[in-house]
């Protein structure tokens, strides 16, 4: 269509998900938890949640994504929108070490498969590696360390990918989680087939469902917080 451009590859691979949007409905939900905080997205990518956040009137916003094409793409809509950011590209927690926010959220990459790309997403905004917790894991170790006084965090957590690990590995850390929603999310074919198999095969039934060659799973949005602190 002439005067329209389309986005670039970069930009396309970066467009929100459906974990995103049942990550920003449940921000959305309760916007107490957003007002006046001093917020941090790990694996910011568009930097729509940060917008939101913003939106909802966080006091400072920071995101930390390790592709480029992310950190232009959150600076640039962030700018668009008159909303002022830091947004650091990095690894994880390195770009924020010491420092402490009042809440914390993540959808990152941990879908239970090899590093691959899929329909145009790059590896690092798909794989999670063979257990699909190689980012996760590293993402719940730190969290502690980064909350402030009453800091909270809300991350996606596919329901396939051992949530009673999570639970435990944050007890560790005198954490501890709840699902705040659970939806089911469709998982596309060339996904699917490359899945680890021996996941696939305990959780489809359970947390995986088939119709024909449709395939949908389960997915939660999961609060973090200091173990009593949650009500």
């Amino acid at each position: 269509m002439p005067g329209v451009r389309k986005p670039s590859p970069a930009v396309a691979a970066l467009r929100p998900s459906e974990y995103t949007a049942a990550l920003v409905q449940v921000i959305r939900s309760e916007p107490s938890r957003v007002r006046g905080a001093r917020v941090l997205e790990i694996g910011c990518g568009s930097g729509v949640v940060l917008a939101v956040m913003a939106g909802l009137g966080a006091v400072s916003l920071c995101g930390v994504d390790i592709e480029k094409d992310a950190i232009a793409t959150g600076r640039s809509l962030l700018g668009e929108l008159g909303h002022d950011a830091e947004i650091h590209q990095g690894d994880m927690w390195q770009p924020v070490a010491g420092r402490r926010f009042d809440l914390i959220v993540a959808n990152l990459p941990h879908f239970p498969m090899d590093h691959f790309e899929v329909a145009g997403r790059l590896s690092t905004w798909s794989s999670g590696g063979i257990d699909g917790r190689e980012l996760l894991d590293p993402f719940l170790e730190g969290l502690a360390d980064h909350f402030a006084a009453n800091g909270r965090a809300l991350i996606t957590h596919n329901a396939f990918v051992d949530v009673e690990r999570s639970r435990q590995l944050l007890r560790r850390h005198g954490l501890a989680m709840h699902i705040v929603r659970t939806v089911l999310v469709h998982v596309a074919k060339e996904k699917i087939d490359l899945m680890t198999p021996s996941i696939l095969g305990a959780e489809e039934g359970r947390s995986i469902h088939r119709y024909g060659p449709h395939v949908f799973a389960d997915m939660h949005i999961v609060e973090i917080a200091v173990a009593g602190a949650h009500g």
